[in-house]
């Protein structure tokens, strides 16, 4: 499996809130590559769209949404730190970043009785410096593993499915780990503009007692929020047809893009398709290869049927 493209993005710095690196490199990479695929996209950002960044292809009737952000941390006082989204803490975790006196790294030092967060490193980093998991990203034979797969997995998903897709929308997303924030707006102009109603939200879920590795792609049937049960029963339904490895989950916490989708004032239906994770928001994140290819080809079987 050729993951190079995987490897640098899962090396991007664009944590919740610091996009703008990530909505760049995809939008010069579509311009290189999209004159071999077999349609290429209308590419729509700027202002108007802050970071975030839509392709439109050919007629569409379904939209994908995948976020660009990652979990990090902020740097406060003393070089204190905050975090952005929900990161496992441990110490010795290898922190970097670039502040106004250079690059940085660092280690994570957490203290679990009292909660305190900080980075040990030889000078004051300067406030608000982001920092991220430093990337150790490693091919094996059956698995890839690395920070950030959460969601680069799923950007690298869109980008292989970008190459045949005839119809569709997919749409970069920011803020996801921190709350979200840019998906309402996202659904206003796809609505509007395209009268789009089905979207599948293209991220990464975790492995349980339930969902298991190797298993296939998994088709959450609900997380904190509850995908209308007609579009989740025709995706399965499809899903079954297309003889590809899957399995349903169903939890009571999480989100992901479609809590925003469904609270949009919009008639657009959501389901949450993506591969299951180990080492949930570590910078050790692990998926095995044979979930990545049922996520791809789901996806690709799906935009062509829905």
């Amino acid at each position: 499996m050729a993951l190079e493209l995987l490897k640098t993005l899962c090396q991007i710095h664009a944590p919740s809130g610091n996009e703008k690196a990530m909505k760049d490199f995809l939008v010069e990479y579509v311009k290189k590559n999209s004159l071999q695929w077999k349609v290429t996209p209308q590419l729509i950002h700027g202002d108007d769209f802050q970071d975030s960044l839509i392709l439109v292809f050919g007629k569409p009737t379904t939209a994908i949404f995948a976020h660009m952000d990652t979990i990090g941390f902020t740097v406060r006082y003393d070089n204190k730190l905050v975090t952005i989204g929900g990161p496992e803490l441990k110490t010795g975790q290898i922190l970097v970043g670039h502040d106004s006196r250079g690059p940085i790294e660092t280690k994570l030092v957490y203290d679990e009785k009292s909660d305190y967060i900080v980075c040990d490193f030889m000078r004051e980093i300067d406030r608000g410096t982001e920092l991220v998991y430093k990337c150790n990203f490693r091919n094996e034979k059956d698995f890839v593993q690395s920070c950030y797969l959460d969601n680069r997995l799923g950007l690298w998903v869109c980008l292989k499915l970008a190459e045949t897709l005839e119809n569709g929308i997919i749409c970069f997303s920011c803020w996801e780990e921190h709350g979200g924030g840019s998906v309402s707006l996202l659904t206003k102009f796809i609505y509007e503009q395209y009268k789009v109603r089905q979207a599948l939200v293209c991220d990464i879920t975790w492995v349980t007692e339930g969902v298991r590795p190797g298993r296939g792609v998994v088709i959450s049937m609900r997380d904190r929020s509850i995908p209308r049960r007609s579009y989740l029963n025709k995706i399965i339904s499809l899903a079954e047809q297309s003889g590809i490895p899957f399995q349903l989950e169903i939890e009571g916490t999480g989100g992901s893009d479609g809590k925003e989708i469904q609270a949009s004032p919009y008639p657009i239906d959501w389901c949450f398709i993506g591969a299951a994770e180990m080492n949930v928001h570590t910078p050790e994140e692990k998926v095995m290869k044979t979930d990545i290819d049922s996520m791809l080809n789901l996806y690709q079987y799906l935009m062509k049927k829905l």
